[in-house]
């Protein structure tokens, strides 16, 4: 019996050991909700302005479109030029607009980009 359970106790820590080496923490740049809506406005107005992300997505009848709020365009807007820029060094600020989570915020078929 003491077999039995050693190795059960193993194929345990085998499957803990495997699992958690696997894992990978994302980090998605979103719109911080505590931020009034004109300042995070003015942040995606830029964005979008110069060319710096993908604004296509929350146009109407886009994936991104709905909810068609201020936080939830740009949202999306700011991941989009997150993930782009990242690896050259920017951050996730947007003039205080915006805050980095570690959960996915896709919904429905508005997918928020990840890139390692």
């Amino acid at each position: 019996m003491k077999s039995f359970w050693s190795r059960i106790a193993i194929a345990l820590l085998f499957i803990t050991v495997t699992v958690s080496a696997k894992a990978e923490f994302g980090q998605w740049c979103v719109a911080d909700s505590q931020i009034p809506d004109s300042v995070t406005q003015a942040a995606l107005d830029w964005v979008c302005k110069h060319d710096e992300a993908d604004c296509f997505k929350i146009q109407p009848n886009q994936p991104c479109f709905l909810p068609n709020t201020v936080k939830g365009h740009a949202s999306v807007v700011f991941n989009s030029y997150y993930q782009r820029y990242k690896h050259m060094g920017a951050d996730c600020y947007f003039s205080s607009a915006a805050i980095l989570t570690q959960r996915d915020p896709s919904y429905g078929s508005c997918h928020f980009e990840y890139m390692k």
